[in-house]
């Protein structure tokens, strides 16, 4: 008898155990639809929709990440049209310093997608530091706009399907310096350091130059860290080219000489990209050079960017600079992907949606090109004048280069 009563008390007890457990599944199961519906509040209304933006906030290229986040924070105002929502949703934005260093972009992406579970991710300043972060994307499943690093590649041979780009890269600026001066049994002769960046820049140049019918008589590479380039120069001056297309990044730069050795006044026009407004102020030598430039505020004519630059001016007592139209580009391809998604951040739905997708900038319309996400975009060619109350050459507009003059090639 008291074994039967022992067995009645184990399988009571046993019963109970079950049902415990049972009830305890229960709440793990409420748990974790709570979690679930948590993380897909990016995709409900009523949600947040989180962006990561990757810049050099500090170093060496602290003023191009600065031109970003102004632009990012005001492209994402002008797209919601001050709600900062979108389809019910909050916009949400957190910034990072990649410091531009590629390991430190790395380790700030990681933490915004697995600490901050951000949507997008936006950047970055350095095409090091951009090329080091791609993979991420691809890996966790998220959109990253390219925003402004050039380097081809990224488009390129180390594209994956998550990467959109609204900045320009390498090949577009060739293309437009060769669609600014090149033409059918126009001279040429190229002068650029010593080392991969100038042989790139030459190269692309030379490829989209001779398309249009100019001829290359030189190639002149000087070692970067020279200080005389005289013997250089005066190879260019021997070659008796119509223009001189200079490649050149660093402080050491050949303007002075190329002004010494009155180059222009032999009849050679020197042509090159109009940088940043700090970089303008050392190219007072070059004054009457025709060239191209990416962005200056005063050259595209649309509502986008005149709001822009007035907002920039009210806010922060100057002109928006190079990068800064970028920023804002950035912002508005995800507010208006998102406009056309219904607010769901789905990054293999938003594929779809941005392939092809064409979008209302300060530069005017641009489009991404459905083979390789790569924003197709209007450059500018101009000329370098003085105008009373600037300390620099102005870019002055010759004639806007269209989004198909200056398409690079599909490297990917």
């Amino acid at each position: 008898m008291k074994k039967q009563w022992l067995f009645v008390l184990l399988l009571m007890v046993s019963m109970i155990i079950v049902a415990c457990n049972e009830g305890g599944t229960k709440e793990d199961s409420a748990d974790s639809k709570a979690s679930e519906n948590d993380t897909a509040g990016t995709t409900e209304e009523g949600g947040t929709i989180k962006i990561g933006v990757l810049a050099s906030l500090t170093g060496a290229l602290e003023s191009y990440g600065k031109q970003t986040q102004r632009g990012f924070d005001l492209g994402i105002e002008y797209a919601t049209d001050g709600t900062m929502e979108v389809n019910g949703k909050k916009i949400e934005i957190v910034y990072e310093d990649t410091e531009t260093k590629p390991e430190v972009a790395v380790q700030k992406a990681t933490k915004l997608l697995e600490d901050d579970k951000v949507d997008f991710l936006v950047g970055s300043s350095s095409s090091g530091d951009t090329l080091a972060v791609l993979p991420l994307a691809e890996e966790y499943e998220k959109i990253m706009v390219v925003e402004p690093a050039v380097a081809d590649s990224i488009t390129g041979s180390e594209f994956n399907e998550y990467i959109f780009r609204t900045g320009r890269n390498s090949s577009q600026d060739a293309y437009a310096a060769a669609a600014a001066i090149a033409g059918k049994g126009v001279k040429i002769a190229t002068f650029a350091p010593d080392y991969s960046f100038g042989w790139d820049g030459v190269t692309a140049f030379k490829t989209a130059a001779e398309e249009l019918g100019a001829e290359i008589v030189l190639e002149e590479y000087a070692d970067p860290a020279a200080t005389d380039f005289t013997s250089n120069l005066q190879k260019v001056i021997d070659a008796k080219p119509d223009y001189l297309f200079v490649v050149w990044a660093g402080a050491n730069s050949p303007w002075n000489q190329i002004a010494d050795l009155k180059i222009q006044d032999k009849g050679i026009k020197i042509s090159t990209g109009a940088p940043d407004i700090i970089a303008l102020q050392f190219m007072n030598p070059l004054i009457g050079m025709e060239g191209f430039s990416v962005y200056y505020h005063t050259l595209p004519q649309n509502d986008v960017n005149k709001w822009l630059v007035d907002e920039h001016q009210k806010r922060f007592n100057e002109v928006p600079d190079l990068f800064t139209p970028g920023g804002m580009s950035a912002a508005i391809s995800i507010v208006e992907a998102l406009k056309k998604s219904a607010g769901d951040a789905d990054a293999k739905k938003l594929i779809t949606i941005m392939e092809g997708m064409s979008f209302e900038t300060p530069k005017g319309t641009m489009t991404f090109r459905e083979e390789d996400h790569q924003a197709l975009q209007s450059m500018y060619s101009i000329r370098l004048e003085k105008q009373e109350g600037v300390d620099y050459p102005v870019p002055v507009l010759i004639r806007e280069l269209s989004p198909e003059e200056t398409a690079p090639p599909i490297m990917n």
